[in-house]
């Protein structure tokens, strides 16, 4: 294992000589981190949470407890997993091949989920690889993610559908005439073509 002084591992976790824990994260009791497995700077892996081979995480994310982060995961910089959310990684899951062998390591190939910079997925959420997760988005606990998500998009309900947008603050935009705006931060964003942009990227 490649991990700084500063990293902190609990002696009941269970992380592979081949992974890399960057400085200042922390590996809680039980959790599981496997080979090639590459956490950035201060993130935060909960009680029971599995990352799985060559999962990579970026700097100060945070998988709560119980979470499943199946390969090949990648989660970009910011990114909260909350309790026992899953992201699968197989389309069409089998046990066992149509002649009903076993199936092994090389009679599928894994599919992954992507987050982007800053999106949060809520507890007991599913994300159904492969799909791609947006910045600043939101997944509301329980619910299913089977498509793309858009950049700041609020998602809920089995399947996930966009029931409003939020702000880098997590919190619900207010619309004003044409304008979203940010009840925390005071932040401006406008829509166009189902997508949402802050305002200073349009300046």
């Amino acid at each position: 294992m490649s991990s700084s002084s500063s990293a902190r591992i609990v002696e009941s976790a269970d992380v592979s000589s081949e992974a890399t824990i960057g400085d200042g994260s922390s590996v809680w009791h039980l959790a599981q981190v496997r080979e090639n497995a590459v956490l950035g700077e201060n993130c935060v892996i909960g009680r029971g949470a599995y990352i799985g081979t060559g999962v990579q995480l970026g700097d100060n994310c945070k998988v709560q407890n119980y979470a499943l982060v199946y390969e090949p995961a990648v989660l970009a910089d910011g990114v909260f997993i909350g309790p026992a959310v899953v992201l699968t990684n197989d389309t069409y899951p089998r046990a066992v091949n149509p002649d009903g062998t076993l199936k092994s390591a090389h009679d599928w190939e894994p599919v992954g989920v992507t987050i982007r910079t800053g999106a949060s997925v809520g507890a007991r959420a599913v994300c159904v690889a492969p799909v791609t997760i947006g910045a600043w988005s939101t997944i509301a606990a329980g619910a299913v993610v089977t498509k793309d998500v858009p950049d700041f998009a609020l998602m809920a309900g089995v399947p996930a559908r966009r029931i409003g947008w939020v702000g880098r603050a997590g919190q619900r935009l207010v619309a004003d005439g044409e304008i979203w705006r940010c009840p925390a931060t005071g932040a401006e964003y406008v829509e166009a073509e189902g997508a949402l942009r802050e305002m200073s990227e349009n300046a």
